[in-house]
């Protein structure tokens, strides 16, 4: 069997990943699905870190429309992505695989409070460490949290995960002649503003050299594939 290309991962879910086909609240299939990807690739011996977004329950947006304080929305965002970390820490554990979940914020009856040492102790045990609460500041998205953990704990790679097959120029769901990129360079990402990961989270990938794979999870067999290093996806590097 071929060798692990990347053997310590950050896969960055979003929210929506877990509310199912209309994307909102916390759908329990969904949750055992992510877990089963999951599964696969602990079992392959890869260490796993994941950091969750919040859109599924809350969106600040909506808050900020109607002159809700930045900050405010924000910390709203982060109590829902811990939601999501607990409901996705159940779906492993239901699935045997250790697991972790650790909050920015400190909520010490229902997570660890984020100590970098120790979440990479966690991960050297074989244990799926899950990031919630973001960054635990506000005015910073889940991606950039993404970023910063995975500076943190050195992870060989971001992994976006979406329900589509890489990067494109643009919406192929809306665009059935939008031009797939097997790969791109950081700058081009910014340059062409498309919408992988926010430009903070793309700018410290850039400086910390930390590539970003954009693929689709739901696809049962692309995250596998990429691990072993096989075309997958668009890579951002």
């Amino acid at each position: 069997m071929s060798e692990l290309k990347y053997k310590r991962i950050l896969l960055k879910l979003s929210g929506e990943a877990m509310g199912g086909e209309n994307g909102f609240g916390i759908n329990v299939s969904e949750a055992e699905a992510i877990a089963g990807r999951v599964k696969d690739v602990y079992e392959m011996g890869v260490e796993v870190a994941i950091v969750i977004g919040a859109g599924n329950l809350w969106r600040g947006k909506q808050g900020l429309d109607r002159g809700m304080d930045r900050a405010t929305a924000d910390y709203m965002g982060m109590l829902g992505t811990m939601m999501n970390a607990l409901a996705l820490m159940d779906a492993l554990e239901r699935a045997r695989v250790f697991t972790r979940v650790m909050s920015a914020i400190e909520m010490r009856a229902i997570a660890e409070p984020y100590i970098r040492r120790r979440a990479i102790r966690h991960l050297e045990k074989g244990r799926v460490v899950i990031f919630g609460a973001g960054t635990g500041n506000p005015f910073f998205s889940t991606d950039t949290a993404a970023a910063l953990r995975a500076t943190e704990i050195d992870a060989a790679v971001v992994i976006k995960a979406t329900k589509v097959d890489g990067v494109y120029d643009s919406d192929p769901k809306k665009n059935p002649a939008a031009v797939k990129f097997d790969e791109l360079s950081y700058i081009d990402v910014l340059n062409r503003r498309l919408q992988v990961m926010d430009g903070t989270a793309i700018t410290h990938c850039m400086e910390h050299k930390i590539p970003i794979l954009v693929l689709n999870l739901w696809d049962q067999a692309a995250l596998t594939r990429a691990l072993y290093g096989e075309k997958v996806g668009t890579i951002v590097h």
